[in-house]
């Protein structure tokens, strides 16, 4: 072969890091080895991969076509390397995780993963909707799990678990320990809110299309327990994943508003690139996923053990 598996290593880094030094960087490289091993590799086959943009380096038609097949033949091989030293042939995982699925469920997720398969390394980042989605269309990560839906072409959506948005208050606000609450009520109420683009977001702007340019939106926020802490502390009403607010349930430190007539359901979905190579690893971790929710009617009934057998517990 005209090419070895460090280019390809190289192609990929720059492929998704758009960058000579971060590539570098991320492969322990210096930059001048980095750049050698793509010219090199361009070199030898008389093609470019990238088109020059000053120092960023953006693929071109070639290289997109190129990346998944080089991604899938570095995973082969990692794959191959473990099995050959004895391993379990998993490999590493780069998982994408939105907020609420990220705080609450995908670290036991990890926990679990790693415990059932001891030496198997994953790098976790968490972001909204938007962001995951994004990194998994580019190849960055192997995967998502993800609040809401996406209309990407390159991208397969796979329902996982049904997950419930819910307004909440402080238990001292004029609201709480009611039966029900209409909608003109809250209306009426300042809000807390997560940003635009997370998947949180998306449904809370569905449920309330209709009255939407009414709301006092006095905050936005990227983290659900920021979200909490504001609602507390009297400054408004919220709306997140009763996953998220389960604890705080539990201690009282905050309650649900009952709105007949809102639908604020919703699901966790996976997300994949349809061209992502399917190593053993990304479809144990699915199955994990699938096997924690089994018999779960949704997120927030979701219970996972610790090896001692007590259930972890969420925060």
């Amino acid at each position: 072969m005209k090419y070895s598996l460090r280019q390809l290593e190289v192609f990929v880094a720059i492929g998704r890091q758009e960058s000579v030094s971060r590539a570098a960087e991320a492969l322990s490289l210096s930059q001048s080895a980095t750049s050698m091993a793509l010219s090199e590799l361009e070199k030898q086959f008389d093609t470019r991969l990238f088109d020059r943009h000053g120092k960023r380096l953006q693929l071109n038609e070639r290289g997109r076509q190129i990346l998944p097949q080089a991604i899938e033949l570095l995973d082969r091989a990692e794959q191959l390397e473990s099995m050959l030293a004895g391993g379990s042939g998993l490999g590493s995982l780069r998982i994408g995780a939105t907020l609420t699925v990220g705080n609450y469920l995908a670290t036991m997720l990890i926990g679990e993963y790693m415990h059932r398969h001891p030496g198997t390394r994953v790098k976790l980042e968490v972001h909204n909707t938007a962001m995951v989605v994004e990194q998994v269309a580019h190849l960055k990560l192997d995967f998502g799990l993800i609040e809401g839906d996406s209309q990407h072409p390159d991208l397969d959506i796979t329902p996982w678990v049904d997950d419930e948005l819910v307004i909440f208050a402080a238990p001292d606000h004029p609201l709480a320990g009611r039966n029900q609450v209409t909608l003109d009520e809250v209306t009426r109420e300042a809000w807390i809110l997560r940003e635009a683009g997370s998947g949180t977001r998306q449904v809370f702007d569905a449920a309330f299309r209709h009255v939407l340019t009414k709301l006092d939106i006095r905050l936005e926020l990227e983290h659900t327990e920021a979200i909490k802490r504001a609602v507390e502390a009297g400054m408004g009403i919220g709306c997140i994943s009763r996953l998220a607010l389960k604890d705080a349930f539990r201690r009282g430190s905050l309650v649900p508003l009952d709105i007949p007539g809102l639908d604020l359901k919703r699901q966790f979905n996976f997300v994949l690139h349809r061209q992502k190579f399917r190593t053993a690893g990304i479809e144990a971790f699915l199955q994990l996923c699938r096997e924690v929710a089994q018999g779960a009617a949704r997120s927030d009934e979701i219970v996972m053990k610790r090896p001692d057998g007590r259930p972890m517990e969420y925060r």
